[in-house]
């Protein structure tokens, strides 16, 4: 059995398409285009991530290729129309880069993207350099963990620390990341803390218990 990946070295991609400072425009949109990829980590030296470009900050040369911006846009959105006039990563980037940790819990890097509203983070070292690169779509790769595995999980972490025999008898099982608990438990008041716990156990979608207390608690 596999142990559950807590951290984001566990499920980062370690080959990371990255551009220098002077990567051109049209550079930059080709290496997206062939890796596939909506953003790239701009590098400097050896491998310091200094920023990241991506889809957005290219979009801005499209929009006004061929339109005159009105008073409103150039107040507003002045960044915007820097960026339509980049030609370089350095232009174009955004910086400082969004980044994470190897060592991140997955909670964390999640964290970090939803309110960053991103898609990818570039994964450095604690001196800044580039180790991987951590996605959404690597993120949610605990949810393709298999239901014994998690229901083991549960089983030796979980259901035997808290509700430990003779004392009670719990059944696990697992459908579809669901986990099942069924039984009776001689401390009623550490089920609101199983539930907790098990919800925290990676891969796992939902919670569905009936435990009772044991007849003479």
């Amino acid at each position: 059995m596999h142990a559950t990946p807590h951290i984001v070295s566990d499920v980062m991609t370690h080959t990371v398409a990255a551009v220098g400072r002077r990567a051109t425009f049209k550079e930059i949109v080709r290496l997206m285009q062939d890796w596939k990829v909506s953003a790239l980590p701009v590098l400097e030296g050896e491998g310091l991530v200094v920023g990241v470009v991506s889809e957005a900050d290219l979009l801005p040369k499209e929009e006004f290729r061929d339109s005159d911006p009105d008073r409103y846009t150039q107040l507003h959105r002045l960044s915007d129309l820097a960026k339509a006039g980049a030609i370089t990563a350095e232009e174009l980037m955004t910086a400082p880069a969004l980044t994470t940790r190897p060592d991140a819990t997955l909670a964390q890097a999640a964290r970090i993207m939803a309110h960053s509203k991103v898609k990818r983070l570039p994964v450095v070292n604690r001196l800044g350099v580039l180790e991987g690169i951590v996605s959404r779509a690597d993120l949610l790769k605990v949810f393709l963990r298999g239901d014994e595995e998690i229901a083991e999980e549960v089983r030796r972490e979980i259901m035997a620390h808290l509700f430990p025999a003779p004392g009670s008898a719990i059944r696990v099982q697992v459908h579809d990341g669901v986990v099942r608990l069924t039984g009776r438990v001689r401390d009623t008041s550490l089920i609101p803390v199983a539930a907790r716990l098990v919800r925290a156990v990676e891969g796992v979608v939902d919670v569905d218990f009936e435990l009772e207390g044991r007849p003479d608690t």
